[in-house]
């Protein structure tokens, strides 16, 4: 949730007239999407369409979608976004809709593909929000898919 926390803590200090220039946050990491999801899904672009999608919906002041990430041409789909904090509270809400959506969704999306932590983490921020509503996966027994094979 660090992400989030640092996003809205340039805006605030933005909005306290600290500062006389319009910043763009942005985000991008070449496995931004992928990263610690451990039950081969990390091969697919949903989260990638999602996250795009999601911040759009949610104030990002521009998002994208490619192939890449600067760690080779089909090795990774990524969704990037862009957010300008000038200070204004128009710019306040957009940046908390739209940061809670990301740093969520990608918690999210590793909790779905078995990552402990993640899990761990969502449930806690659901803890601390009670408007957050995720899904927490069932996780089967692996030797019923072993047996399947």
């Amino acid at each position: 949730m660090l992400v989030a926390q640092i996003g809205m803590y340039i805006f605030a200090f933005y909005a306290s007239n600290a500062m006389v220039l319009t910043i763009l946050f942005a985000t991008h990491s070449p496995f931004r999407e992928t990263s610690n999801i451990s039950d081969g899904s990390c091969f697919t672009a949903d989260m990638a369409v999602q996250n795009v999608i999601g911040d759009s919906f949610r104030g990002a002041t521009w998002v994208a979608i490619h192939n890449g990430g600067g760690v080779g041409w089909g090795e990774v789909m990524n969704g990037g976004f862009g957010l300008v904090l000038d200070g204004s509270k128009a710019a306040g809400e957009r940046a908390a809709s739209m940061l809670f959506w990301d740093v969520n969704n990608g918690v999210s999306r590793r909790a779905w593909a078995r990552n402990d932590n993640a899990q761990f983490a969502i449930k806690r921020a659901m803890e601390q929000n009670p408007n957050l509503k995720v899904t927490i996966a069932n996780h089967v027994d692996d030797s019923i898919l072993e047996d399947h094979k």
